[in-house]
């Protein structure tokens, strides 16, 4: 009956049989790992309570019992009907009849408590299932481990799709431990608790902690150690033999014939070493680097230079080693008493440098051969003897007799190259200060100058009588003056500062008719910018040039148009037109390059950026192209398609001025680093020809333009350079360059020499202008 009562109890006990609504919402929450249920932990008794509710689920007999034993309340309406039920119920449970005759015996009274529980086997067998032992204080099993998994060497992962992880050595599941979500892991690794590894335990699931013994023995393991920290690695020597040598010996048989008699098998052994020593196919140990030195020795090759000094047939041509001299009496070891050197003789030679001595030493005497000393000087003596053995000629050569002139190229001579300048005819005197700039006009009849003191002189040819001269600036010194190229006026350029001046000097050659023709040409852009016909400047953006009168006094001097641009302006050069004309201002970056057009008084920046600092500008004589040279390069831009065309290098460190031939496919060069060069544009982009007859910067160049075959170059030596330059209409025929003439006649001022040069249209003359302050004509 104990197994009965102990049913009962269990039925009492065990809860409702979960939904199906309940299980699919533990398994979802297992799934989606919640917070809610991710510190659920399935214990025992929920196992037992599971099992409990399987196997009563066979029978249904017992159903109204769990109804009224239950834990629910009834309802009022039920209320008198469960009474009821319960006071039969307990009626029935107060005694219970076993066998006839005997005393019947209360039923809720347990004779003998017992730990265990009696259930059919599969078989219909009864099988004794034991209570599981729920260890207390007083247990010998309070530190015994959870339920172990008997699934052997089965994988966890076959368990995946399963609640359950396993099973006990009772054959119960063990459940899933329930898994966190990733930010519990998360702050579980980042609270380590004592032991905690980070692995999980193969067998439960769980995450596997160790002791701090069990974590000493791995680390311990992991460096290599011995894993028992008691166990000693190095324990003292056990002396089992005694180091004192007994005089007797532990046996008194005799020695053995072996001990005294070599052996045959080992000498063999020793003469086979021996002789692959000798082979050398066993070499001795050497460290790397003595055998890298030594295979570097092999490799090197040594000759013998006399190993070929045999009787060979008589040289025309040979030559024999020089012998040495016959010793003399100075070199004995008992000379005469006349080839003894006196003290006085001794002190001057000990005084001379040993190069200038004309012995290498002193003669002596000495009583006996015996005692005459090691010759300390007999190294250096062996040296240079040899040394005069290897650089002695050993058969001789004919010397080839060339002149060196004869391979210089064959150029005319200059007498048959004229007519060029040869003698200063007209010196120009006025200016104070330095003549920076000059310019002939287009008739030949006049040239103008301008200098340090801010004025410009206008002077007649031939005569070098001044004929007009105005001062446009007091502070600012004229940095360039150019006439405009057209014959049907008589217009020139200046710029001093940041101001250009256009003006109508007057000249005796200058006909009513042909000023008012100039006055007219400079006044008509007036009108056109009235009619408002320019182009109107962006709001807020400063004009590129403003155009204006001079003033009342510069306009009574025939100075008519002032243009004030960005920055100083160094260069200005006409188109052959007379409508435009390009100023360059090297301060004024992206303003530097500026066209200007006289027609309509506009004023026009080509380039929003350049590369590098802008040094001269120029036109094509005959094809609309644009010439810009920075510090390093030329570059060629087309003005009709405005693209850029070709970048010229010269090579030089810094360009100073260029300039283009009449016929356009040329150039020159001229440099601060002394150089000139000549460039022919169809040929290549680096130089054809490169020139060096100054030992000072090159200021300018300049070609001829009324048809001669001449250029020249200034330098701040303080002299003129004139060049014969012939460019051959052949295509395949180089151009011919020859140096004719070095004018000689500036002074040199400060560094500075001849600052400026023009060709007269059509006459082979130039004049140049100096820092010395004055201009001179070259005829």
């Amino acid at each position: 009956m104990a197994p009965k009562i102990a049913e009962k109890k269990r039925k009492v006990e065990a809860p409702d049989p979960e939904s199906d609504d309940e299980l699919a919402g533990r398994l979802d929450g297992v799934l989606s790992q919640s917070e809610d249920d991710s510190d659920y932990i399935f214990s025992d008794d929920d196992q037992d309570q599971d099992d409990q509710s399987e196997s009563g689920s066979e029978g249904t007999d017992g159903d109204d019992d769990e109804e009224i034993l239950s834990d629910d309340i009834p309802s009022d309406v039920d209320g008198e009907e469960a009474m009821g039920k319960l006071l039969i119920h307990d009626a029935e449970e107060e005694l219970e009849i076993d066998e006839p005759g005997v005393d019947p015996k209360p039923k809720n009274v347990v004779e003998e408590e017992t730990n265990y529980r009696v259930e059919k086997d599969a078989n219909g067998g009864e099988r004794y299932v034991y209570n599981e032992i729920e260890p207390g204080y007083d247990s010998d099993d309070s530190d015994a481990q959870g339920p172990e998994n008997t699934i052997g060497d089965i994988p966890l992962t076959f368990y995946d799709s399963y609640p359950h992880i396993g099973y006990d050595i009772n054959g119960k599941k063990i459940m899933r431990p329930a898994a966190g979500d990733a930010l519990q892991n998360l702050l579980d690794s980042i609270e380590v608790p004592k032991g905690w590894t980070g692995l999980t335990d193969i067998n439960t699931g769980n995450p596997l902690n160790l002791t701090e013994e069990e974590l000493e023995l791995v680390r311990r393991v992991q460096m290599g150690m011995v894993p028992d920290e008691l166990h000693d690695p190095y324990p003292d020597t056990v002396e089992y033999f005694t180091s004192v040598e007994e005089k007797m010996p532990l046996s008194a048989a005799p020695e053995p014939k072996r001990r005294f008699l070599p052996s045959k098998i080992e000498a063999k052994q020793v003469m086979k070493l021996v002789r692959a020593i000798r082979e050398g196919r066993i070499l001795p140990y050497k460290p790397p680097e003595e055998r890298e030195r030594e295979e570097e020795e092999k490799d090197e090759v040594h000759f013998d230079l006399w190993q070929n000094e045999e009787a060979q047939d008589a040289n025309p041509m040979h030559i024999p080693a020089p012998k040495l001299p016959p010793p003399g009496y100075d070199m004995s070891y008992n000379p005469p008493e006349e080839y003894l050197p006196t003290k006085e003789e001794r002190e001057a030679w000990e005084a001379l440098d040993p190069d200038e001595r004309e012995k290498e030493y002193l003669p002596q005497k000495y009583g006996a051969l015996r005692k005459v000393p090691a010759w300390g000087e007999l190294v250096k003596e062996r040296f240079e003897r040899c040394m005069d053995l290897y650089l002695a000629p050993r058969i001789r050569k004919n010397r080839l007799n060339i002149d060196p002139n004869s391979l210089l190229p064959k150029l005319p001579s200059p007498s048959e190259l004229k007519p060029f300048p040869t003698v200063c005819q007209t010196v120009f005197r006025g200016h104070e200060g330095r003549v920076r700039s000059i310019a002939v006009d287009p008739s030949g009849t006049a040239v103008a100058t301008g200098g340090d003191d801010g004025t410009i002189r206008v002077w007649e040819l031939l005569t070098g009588r001044q004929v007009w001269s105005v001062k446009l600036s007091s502070d600012e010194p004229v940095n360039a003056v150019r006439w405009r190229p057209n014959k049907d006026s008589f217009i020139l350029a200046a710029a001093t500062g940041e101001d250009i001046f256009l003006m109508v000097p007057s000249h005796a050659s200058v006909t009513p008719t042909l000023d008012q023709a100039s006055r007219d040409t400079l006044a008509a852009g007036f009108g056109y910018a009235t009619n408002g016909q320019q182009q109107p400047t962006a709001v807020g953006k400063e004009p590129a040039a403003k155009w204006a009168r001079p003033g009342t006094k510069l306009e009574d001097e025939g100075v008519l148009i002032r243009i004030t641009v960005r920055s100083t302006v160094k260069v200005i050069n006409w188109h052959r037109r007379g409508d435009h004309f390009a100023t360059v201002s090297p301060s004024g970056q992206r303003s530097s390059v500026a066209i200007h057009t006289l027609s309509k008084h506009l004023t026009q920046i080509p380039f929003r950026k350049l590369s590098g600092l802008a040094q001269t500008a120029a036109f094509h004589p005959s094809r609309p192209l644009f010439f810009v040279a920075t510090q390093r390069t030329i570059r060629c831009y087309d003005l009709q398609k405005l693209e850029l065309m070709k970048v010229v290098q010269p090579g030089a460190k810094w360009i100073s001025s260029f300039d283009i031939h009449p016929a356009g496919d040329n150039l020159i060069v001229g440099s601060y680093d002394k150089r000139l060069l000549w460039h022919d544009l169809d040929l290549s982009n680096r130089p054809y020809k490169t020139m060096r007859f100054h030992s000072e910067a090159i200021r300018t160049v300049k070609f001829h333009r009324g048809g001669l075959p001449l250029f020249a170059d200034a330098s701040d030596d303080g002299t003129l350079q004139i060049f014969h330059g012939r460019v051959p209409n052949d295509q395949l025929e180089n151009p011919t360059i020859v140096p004719v003439k070095m004018l000689k006649g500036h002074k040199v001022v400060a560094k500075l020499g001849v600052l400026d040069i023009d060709w007269h249209p059509r006459e082979p003359w130039c004049v140049s202008a100096g820092a010395d302050g004055t201009a001179r004509l070259w005829m």
